[in-house]
């Protein structure tokens, strides 16, 4: 691989190395679920302030990065999640445990207090969200080109595991319209559904819906493999702000 190629990987890959040291903490902790654990998860059953749920890790996007901060809150008399990002980005966390071909579909509730000020998933540099619903996959590496291959290899060696097949988020942002797909600004393996943002929707709270399996096949072109690990994520490193968002209850349904 000429030198060239390989700081260009370099450069693109920092950033996702994330993805696969979520997913490594995750498989390397035994006996995260049990057995009739069922997918998703209902803030709604549990106590403000209490313990985050178990099979479920704030996870640092990368070594020494500040964490965001997850609480289990009131809001309007029922139990949310809150998540307070200072410069700081973490993933709330669960292994994988989706049967897509029974439940393809989730369905969660979101807040967003505001946008966050010079963000722009386009971008970088200014790559943040104050919400996100994750999705991590599994499928065959062989099929994909040279360069991502490449990206996979050396983000194998800087961060000691594999990044995911791919990577599915939908995202709160103001970057485009809801509906519009953006590539992670340094892989296109991960890519982001805008789902909230338009004038008006701050500081209210939105209902959404989407097939996982439908919107996989939209932008990655194939059928998804298996579901790997999911979480949520707010985040403001990129551009040195503040945001607060709230989580309720997220649930996986039958189709359509």
């Amino acid at each position: 691989m000429h030198l060239h190629s390989i700081h260009r990987a370099r450069k693109q890959t920092a950033r996702p190395v994330w993805i696969a040291v979520c997913v490594a903490l995750l498989l390397s902790s035994p006996a995260l679920l049990a057995e009739d654990e069922k997918p998703g998860i209902a803030f709604s059953t549990i106590e403000p302030g209490a313990p985050l749920p178990a099979g479920w890790k704030n996870l640092p996007v990368a070594h020494g990065k500040p964490v965001t901060q997850y609480t289990l809150v009131h809001d309007d008399h029922i139990t949310v999640l809150r998540a307070d990002a200072n410069r700081s980005a973490s993933a709330l966390m669960h292994e994988g445990n989706i049967d897509l071909v029974r439940t393809p579909v989730v369905a969660w509730r979101w807040k967003a207090e505001k946008p966050i000020e010079g963000a722009d998933n386009r971008v970088g540099s200014k790559e943040d969200a104050p919400a996100r619903l994750v999705f991590l996959f599994d499928g065959d590496k062989s099929k994909l080109s040279f360069f991502d291959r490449a990206k996979m290899d050396l983000a194998k060696n800087l961060g000691g595991k594999e990044l995911p097949y791919a990577t599915l988020m939908y995202i709160w942002s103001t970057a485009a319209a809801p509906g519009a797909v953006i590539a992670n600004p340094h892989t296109d393996r991960v890519q982001m559904i805008i789902v909230s943002g338009q004038h008006g929707d701050a500081g209210q709270w939105q209902s959404l819906r989407r097939n996982i399996v439908h919107d996989y096949e939209r932008v990655f072109h194939e059928p998804p493999g298996r579901i790997t690990g999911y979480g949520l994520l707010s985040d403001t490193d990129n551009t040195s702000t503040t945001t607060r968002a709230w989580y309720g209850d997220v649930e996986f349904l039958t189709g359509p």
